[in-house]
């Protein structure tokens, strides 16, 4: 085979495995969906499937027009991004076939929509923390502003050659890039939102409101864990050569067992506190787990990685608690998840890989938190001032699902002939 088929070979498979990565962490919306759908009650079972598909179609369209370009077309080590519009062109067949270091390896289309999907995850992250009490034009708002700017513009910083990237700090799929950010904005959300009604009673009591479908949560978690394995693995580019593939098997592996210490520790810690194998629980911890290692599932050893898991998996727990305490309601748990774990993540790749400095770590995760927060706090305040953000006592009593949407998830359980 001559190295003008060898090329054009190598171009197609790497573009194949980004795009089936792509389609895997796209499928990650139908497990945020089905998780937050299981953890909300059933009278709020609808808006908040209407809030995931809502945003999923948003992030798409503003990603497209104009987050890609602020996210890989600002100038390297920059702070402020510039602003354009649309994706760019595909690269020419003469492009890929120059060789050199310098030649695309796989398609530009391809690139967009495994990032486009990432943006989408982002902002999934913020639709459970704030379920059960919100506006859903209110999030639909926000997730148009967080989707078009917001995100794009702290990733630049890293993934599009800005200051964090040229300042060292390390984050290979993204534990602080897509979610300690997408927990930022949450909790901006959820402290100008407020609890839900009868959270939290006097005298420091907190009273649990379950979720209404277990089975459904938990098939949430499973179509998470496996869309991770393209998120992840994804995001080593390609895998055409012995050592990419090689290194796509350990992101593989790696972070399979992450999910599994994440969960097994959760578990471990709950039956210690509470003195019940608490499921839900269980559930963060897997993906506390996964989220953890996300900055960095190559370098670790598959033991490391569970290690790394397990760790996001105990600190999930007290996060959950911590944050009742402090009365910040969040009913899927997804600030504690992707915010602490996130946190711990990033942090954790100064462990196994030489090249990241703590430094460079911390200030990667100081200024994406403030950035997103403070970004976000904003346009929730601008939000809640002009249309609200939080829907009426009797309207939240009644249920966001007729409020909102017209219809109930499981209206044979209300409407009984």
């Amino acid at each position: 085979m001559d190295n003008t088929a060898l090329t054009a070979l190598q171009y197609g498979f790497d573009t194949f495995y980004f795009l089936i990565c792509g389609a895997l962490v796209m499928w990650m919306a139908a497990g945020f969906a089905m998780l937050e759908a299981g953890l909300v009650r059933t009278k709020n079972t609808t808006e908040i499937l209407a809030k995931n598909v809502a945003l999923f179609a948003i992030a798409c369209i503003m990603y497209l027009l104009i987050g890609y370009y602020i996210m890989y077309s600002s100038p390297e080590g920059g702070i402020l991004p510039i602003f354009g519009f649309l994706i760019g062109d595909e690269h020419t067949v003469e492009s890929v076939l120059a060789g050199g270091e310098d030649a695309p390896y796989y398609a530009a289309r391809s690139d967009f929509f495994f990032q486009v999907v990432f943006a989408a995850t982002c902002m999934s992250i913020v639709s459970g923390a704030v379920a059960e009490r919100m506006k859903l034009w209110s999030f639909i708002t926000f997730a148009v502003v967080m989707t078009a700017i917001i995100y794009p513009v702290q990733g630049f910083w890293k993934w599009g050659g800005g200051f964090l990237d040229a300042a060292g700090f390390l984050d290979f799929a993204g534990s602080s890039v897509v979610h300690m950010a997408g927990a930022a904005a949450a909790l901006a959300g959820v402290i100008l939102l407020g609890a839900r009604k009868g959270k939290y009673g006097a005298n420091g009591q907190i009273n649990a409101i379950p979720g209404a479908n277990l089975p459904l949560a938990t098939l949430g978690m499973f179509i998470l864990w496996m869309g991770w394995f393209g998120f992840n693995g994804g995001s080593q580019l390609k895998m055409s050569t012995i050592e990419d593939a090689n290194a796509v098997a350990q992101v593989f592996v790696n972070t399979n067992m992450a999910a599994a210490g994440g969960l097994i520790a959760a578990l471990i810690v709950a039956r210690i506190l509470f003195g019940k194998a608490d499921l839900t629980m269980a559930i963060n911890g897997a993906l506390a787990g996964l989220v953890s290692i996300t900055a960095e599932p190559l370098t670790p050893t598959a033991l490391q990685a569970t290690l790394i898991g397990g760790v996001g998996g105990v600190l999930v727990v007290f996060a959950i608690l911590g944050f009742d305490k402090i009365k910040i309601d969040d009913p899927v748990g997804a600030i504690s998840v992707h915010g602490a774990a996130g946190i711990w993540g990033t942090l954790a790749v100064c462990l196994t890989n030489a090249e990241a400095s703590l430094g460079a770590q911390l200030l990667g995760i100081a200024s994406i938190f403030a950035w997103v927060f403070i970004a976000s706090l904003i346009v929730w305040s601008l939000i809640k001032v002009t249309v609200g953000l939080r829907v009426s006592e009797e309207e939240e009593y009644e249920g966001v699902d007729l409020v909102e949407c017209g219809m109930e998830a499981y209206p044979e359980f209300t409407n009984k002939k």
